[in-house]
């Protein structure tokens, strides 16, 4: 059984992350930030780019490919709203555009370093408050 959005923690909305949950929430899709000026893309959202500390960061949609660099299965420790769907895996995704996201990946099958993930269709991301992975 899985939760619903609406049963699970919500992220704290800012000016800063606003565009991102509004692709997430709006249309399934990922937007992250990319730097005018060194052209790289940000993950966490924030007012400086952290590669070269240019203020010009724009919102742009992204693949929503990656692969898995690191991970976890949690299995116990879960909020009450979490154990249904337990275990849950963690991971740390390598972009295909370049950097690094923690986000949750939905399967009941075999995990590994370097497997290839997407987001979860766009249905189904109304499911889950924040961007959400599957195997590809």
């Amino acid at each position: 059984m899985t939760t619903l959005a609406a049963d699970l923690p919500q992220p704290q909305e800012s000016p800063i992350n606003a565009p991102m949950l509004a692709a997430w929430r709006d249309e399934g899709a990922l937007a992250l930030q990319r730097c005018e000026v060194c052209d790289r893309t940000v993950f966490y959202p924030r007012p400086m780019c952290p590669h070269c500390h240019a203020m010009r960061l724009v919102w742009t949609r992204v693949s929503g490919t990656g692969r898995i660099v690191s991970y976890s299965r949690i299995h116990r420790g879960l909020p009450p709203v979490f154990r249904a769907d337990a275990p849950i895996v963690l991971a740390e995704i390598a972009l295909a555009e370049g950097s690094l996201m923690i986000a949750r990946v939905i399967t009941s099958g075999e995990v590994h370093t370097g497997m290839p993930v997407r987001l979860v269709p766009p249905r189904e991301a109304g499911r889950y408050p924040l961007p959400t992975f599957e195997p590809a």
